[in-house]
């Protein structure tokens, strides 16, 4: 899983977070920094070029955009009233759907984005399964889909209530229908091919 390669009993901000060098990418997940090396692997990039591809052209002339990683996601405590420098946990999802645009600026996503898209790596699974289920739960994402290349397989929770429901999964073969956006279909066959 992506190590807390930094001093664990240390937690860590936003403002900490911009001073890493440029040339390292981290996370952090209530203060704790996550390490996002190695670098995905080609079949996990063909997943999220894909993807992203299928989504961007559906949101072409919509409201809603999509961003690839690396892309920050800051998510502050619900009833926190903390600057962005204060903000404890910063993440990058590979893939995100913003609506509202006033969680925009020019350092990425501040509060909880539409859809959230993982896709899975050795390196990175156990974190994006548990620790990322959970945050993206707690703050109130809308959709978490979770993308596995090595089974082509697909899950998907969506926010039910005060938590996530059943999960919803999908194989290689198969088309998800969006059903936040009227007419919008991801074919995982290219995704997937």
């Amino acid at each position: 899983m992506g190590l807390a390669v930094r001093n664990r009993e240390e937690k860590f901000t936003y403002k900490d977070y911009l001073q890493w060098p440029d040339e390292e990418r981290w996370e952090l997940i209530d203060g704790v920094a996550y390490d996002m090396s190695p670098a995905p692997s080609r079949r996990h990039q063909e997943v999220v070029m894909e993807l992203s591809r299928q989504i961007s052209n559906y949101l072409l002339d919509k409201p809603c955009q999509v961003y690839a990683a690396p892309f920050d996601i800051r998510l502050p405590e619900v009833d926190a009233l903390a600057s962005d420098e204060e903000i404890e946990t910063v993440v990058q999802p590979d893939i995100v759907v913003v609506c509202e645009r006033g969680k925009l600026d020019d350092r990425g996503c501040k509060g909880a984005p539409d859809i959230v898209i993982e896709v899975l790596s050795p390196y990175t699974a156990k974190k994006d399964m548990i620790t990322k289920y959970h945050l993206y739960e707690r703050h109130r994402v809308k959709q978490y889909w979770i993308f596995d290349p090595a089974t082509d397989e697909v899950v998907i929770f969506k926010f039910k209530g005060d938590k996530y429901g059943e999960p919803q999964e999908y194989k290689k073969d198969e088309k998800i229908r969006v059903d936040m956006f009227e007419d919008m279909e991801i074919d995982l066959s290219s995704v997937f091919k």
